[in-house]
């Protein structure tokens, strides 16, 4: 059964890093636990994890926002997948981190607005500490660097139960970031490690932004594996 170490944690929120993993793969177990979640089977979590290179479109995505032809896609290995979150079109792949959460919000004030603050509040907090200034932008999901976007929000609620969630940019392929008009828009994107002299990877600072965001969200971080949540 999903959460037996949660137990003893009454403010616990598990955190299960993924790794590398499949989009497809990903997605499948976001939406088993979401519904695990919904049913009480479960307990809060988030889940991080770094993907293979692929498009996602949001409700509002189009693919008159893929620049290229589908045998451009092919030659890069990028997929293309219609998905229920909101926003548009973003890309996930090597050098990026995703940060899905899975919360019931009836526990955080039933405020969606507030929850997507606070990841766009965790990855600003992750920012400061590594040395970089970031802010929001009025209307425009995420967070930006300037006139760059470094990071990307999208979530889907049902039954007051999130999953979905943020994309920060570590060390990313901007050429396949080229290939699309991110969120719909002609924007330049940025990474961390271009803003930086030290190299970085998604291991170092996956758990940056799962300890700012679970701060903000007053709650402790368990590390779980897998197997313990499926």
């Amino acid at each position: 059964m999903c959460w037996a170490r949660l137990s003893q944690h009454s403010l616990g929120l598990a955190h299960v890093a993924l790794g590398q993993a499949n989009y497809c793969e990903t997605l499948d177990l976001q939406r088993a636990l979401h519904a695990k979640r919904c049913a009480g089977e479960c307990g809060d979590m988030i889940l991080s994890v770094e993907h293979n290179p692929v498009f996602t479109l949001g409700r509002s995505g189009s693919r008159e926002h893929i620049l290229v032809a589908s045998d451009v896609l092919k030659r890069h290995g990028i997929e293309v997948h219609e998905i229920e979150r909101g926003g548009d079109i973003t890309y996930h792949g090597p050098g990026q981190l995703v940060v899905y959460p899975i919360l019931d919000l009836r526990g955080f004030g039933k405020d969606v607005h507030h929850f997507i603050w606070c990841l766009e509040e965790s990855i600003i907090g992750t920012l400061s500490e590594l040395g970089i200034e970031s802010e929001r932008k009025e209307g425009l999901p995420g967070v930006w660097v300037g006139a760059r976007k470094i990071a990307s929000v999208g979530v889907y609620v049902k039954n007051w139960v999130t999953f979905h969630g943020l994309a920060l940019n570590v060390d990313v392929n901007q050429e396949h970031f080229r290939l699309i008009n991110p969120c719909g828009l002609s924007i330049e994107t940025v990474s961390v490690n271009t803003l930086r002299d030290a190299g970085l990877h998604v291991s170092d600072v996956g758990p940056m932004v799962v300890r700012h965001l679970a701060d903000l969200l007053e709650r402790e971080v368990v590390a779980l594996n897998r197997e313990e949540v499926i």
